[in-house]
C-alpha cells in the first residue's frame, strides 16, 4: 500500500455542518460515519495518512447550473462574504480542528517533521488550510492568530471575489482568464505569507491572479486541487502556460478528483472511469515532470469517481497508476513526497 498525503479536503466543513445539528465532531471523525468521504477508519483503510484540511466558509447562494443542450454550463459567482460573519464561522471550524488535535483524533502539523512523525505513529497528519480568506480581513489582523493556531496554507480566494482578489466560476467550457487578479490587499497578503511561511494556494484564482502571485511570491507555485485545462476546459483547471510556470518554480499541481474537472465533457457524474484520472496525471507529468504532480482529492467537497467512493478507496487510484506503468518510486512522489518537499520549502525548512 502506498501511503497517501492529500493536498485538499473539506472534512472540517462536513464536521461543522453536522455539529450544528448536534453531532460530536470528534466522535464522528474517530468512529466514522456513513456520509461524506473522510474519517479516521476510512482514511486508515485506504492508506490516507494525512492532508491539507480546509477552513472554508460556505456560500449560501451557490447553485450549480445544469448543462444546456450542448453540455455547456455557466454558474454565476457567489456573492462576496462579509468579514466578521466569515471570521465567526472560520473560528468554529478552527475550533473543531483543535479539538480533534487535543483528543488525539488527528495531529495538527506545523512542519514536515511533525507530518512524518504523525504518519509513523499512525495518526492522521492534518495541515490547517484556509480556502478563501474572507475571515482574515483586509488589514490581515486575524492572520497571525490563525497562524498561531496552526494555519500553514491558504488560498486568497475561493470561487468568489473578495478584498484580496478574484475567483473563477464553475463553468464549462471557459478560460480561467475571467476577471482581474490580486488587489493591493492581495499583494500584501502574499508578501506576509512569504514572511511567515504560509503556503499560497492558486486553486481557485483567476489567471491574472495566478500571474500576480507568480510575480510576487518567493515560494514554489502550487495549485492544490486542479487539473489540466487542455483535457477538461473548466475555468478551474490550469492552462499549459500556467503548468509551465509551475514547473519552472518547482511547484506542484494536486490532481483534483472532482468529476467535473476530470471528464472531457466537464460533467458531474460519479460513473467517471479512473482512466480519466490517469489521463490527467499522464498529461501533467509530461508537461511538468514527475516532481511537480501530486494528489488533491477535494474529498468532502466534490462528486468523485465511484470506483474510489471515499477515502477508503484511495488505493484504487494508486492501482490504476501502477497499471499505467508508474513504479514505486514515482508513486511515492505523486502520493506524498512531492507535497512534503513543497511544504518544507514554503515553511522555510532547511533543505
Amino acid at each position: 500500500m502506498q501511503a497517501v498525503f492529500d493536498g485538499h479536503n473539506d472534512v472540517l466543513l462536513r464536521l461543522w455542518q453536522n455539529a450544528r445539528k448536534g453531532q460530536d465532531p470528534v466522535r464522528e471523525f474517530v468512529d466514522g460515519i456513513d456520509q461524506g468521504h473522510i474519517d479516521a477508519p476510512r482514511a486508515k483503510a485506504g492508506g490516507l495518512v494525512g492532508g491539507l484540511s480546509a477552513i472554508y466558509v460556505p456560500s449560501g447562494d451557490l447553485v450549480l447550473q445544469p448543462p444546456n443542450e450542448n453540455g455547456h454550463y455557466e454558474t454565476p459567482l457567489s456573492a462576496p462574504l462579509e468579514h466578521l460573519p466569515s471570521l465567526a464561522i472560520a473560528m468554529e471550524l478552527a475550533d473543531i480542528a483543535v479539538r480533534l488535535d487535543r483528543a488525539g483524533a488527528w495531529k495538527l502539523c506545523r512542519s514536515t517533521a511533525e507530518i512524518r512523525r504523525a504518519v509513523e505513529a499512525g495518526v492522521f497528519a492534518s495541515v490547517l488550510h484556509m480556502e478563501g480568506c474572507e475571515a482574515i480581513g483586509a488589514d490581515l489582523s486575524a492572520l497571525e492568530t490563525f497562524y498561531a493556531a496552526g494555519l500553514r496554507s491558504l488560498g486568497p480566494v475561493w470561487s468568489r471575489h473578495n478584498v484580496f482578489g478574484h475567483g473563477v466560476p464553475f463553468s464549462y467550457p471557459m478560460s480561467p482568464d475571467t476577471a482581474p487578479g490580486l488587489t493591493d490587499a492581495g499583494f500584501e497578503l502574499v508578501r506576509t505569507c512569504n514572511r511567515l511561511g504560509i503556503l499560497i494556494d492558486l486553486a481557485h484564482i483567476t489567471e491574472k491572479g495566478f500571474w500576480d502571485v507568480a510575480q510576487t511570491t518567493d515560494q514554489p507555485l502550487v495549485a492544490s486541487h486542479s487539473n489540466a485545462h487542455a483535457l477538461t476546459p473548466v475555468a478551474r483547471n490550469l492552462t499549459d502556460k500556467q503548468l509551465d510556470a509551475v514547473r519552472e518554480s518547482k511547484g506542484l499541481v494536486g490532481l483534483n478528483y472532482a468529476t467535473t474537472m476530470l471528464r472531457a465533457d466537464g460533467q458531474e457524474n460519479a460513473a467517471t472511469p479512473l482512466s480519466d484520472m490517469v489521463r490527467h496525471v499522464d498529461y501533467l507529468i509530461e508537461r511538468m515532470g514527475i516532481d511537480c504532480v501530486a494528489l488533491g482529492s477535494d474529498f468532502d467537497g466534490a462528486t468523485i469517481p465511484e470506483e474510489i467512493a471515499d477515502a477508503a478507496g484511495s488505493q484504487a487510484l494508486v492501482a490504476a497508476l501502477r497499471s499505467a506503468g508508474y513504479g514505486d518510486a514515482e508513486l511515492a512522489k505523486i502520493c506524498r513526497e512531492n507535497w512534503w518537499r513543497v511544504l518544507g520549502q514554503a515553511w522555510h525548512e532547511a533543505a
